[in-house]
């Protein structure tokens, strides 16, 4: 039976794309107390957490004798609906242990940008004009079940929200009308991005990871026009 694929076809590509995934910093190594508190949290926003790639940073307990049990680890977020990705950080006895239970070794971020070589190189750099973001404008209401995204930019939404859709930018939210469904801001790590709203009905907000859900949210501010930003580290909801 010949093939239908040509002499010049390949079986695969490998590809590198930025991904969106959300980072487990483990302060602790006591998976009890890991366990009760995840627990909770999925329990308060369980479509949130459903099949949410996770990658798990040591750098908390990168100074300690003290190894996670890895494998334990990874069925626990397994039960709670979370996808492991990896580790990252570490020493090398943790990340040893790691790798020996199957998890990937992932190397963490590095935002710091390298000096010009040289004065002109200065000075020709300072003369680019900083990239213009991609905000996107969407004029019609959106529905439950859908999902919109706005990649390095703001999402502007000049319409309602319905419950049960996902809003997503890498920078800010902005919602003329009642939001309803989740919000997340700053999704690739902006800690500067927020979110604005004039009728704040949403099931879930959240900013660069940070997140609250409906049963956090102030009485008095549901219904209100707010925005939502982080505040030293902490998620913070305000009228406008």
């Amino acid at each position: 039976m010949a093939s239908i694929l040509s002499e010049t076809s390949v079986a695969f590509e490998l590809k590198g794309e930025m991904s969106m995934f959300s980072v487990l910093r483990l302060m602790d190594p006591d998976l009890q107390r890991v366990e009760s508190e995840l627990t909770h949290q999925v329990s308060k926003a369980p479509a949130f957490f459903q099949d949410m790639p996770v990658v798990i940073d040591l750098e908390p307990l990168a100074g300690a004798t003290e190894c996670p049990d890895f494998g334990s680890l990874r069925e626990l977020l397994d039960r709670n609906g979370l996808v492991t990705l990896g580790v990252r950080n570490g020493n090398a006895h943790q990340q040893a242990a790691a790798r020996h239970v199957g998890l990937a070794l992932l190397k963490a971020r590095k935002t710091t940008t390298p000096p010009p070589k040289d004065p002109d190189q200065r000075g020709e750099t300072a003369a680019k004009a900083p990239p213009r973001p991609k905000n996107r404008l969407i004029t019609r209401p959106v529905r439950s079940g859908q999902q919109l995204y706005a990649a390095d930019g703001d999402l502007v939404i000049a319409a309602p929200v319905s419950a049960g859709s996902e809003l997503l930018a890498d920078g800010c939210i902005h919602v003329y009308g009642p939001l309803r469904g989740r919000a997340l801001a700053g999704v690739n790590g902006d800690t500067s991005a927020r979110i604005f709203c004039q009728r704040l009905e949403a099931e879930l907000v959240a900013i660069a990871g940070r997140y609250r859900t409906s049963e956090d949210l102030d009485p008095n501010l549901k219904g209100r026009p707010v925005q939502i930003c982080l505040e030293e580290d902490r998620l913070t909801v305000s009228p406008i």
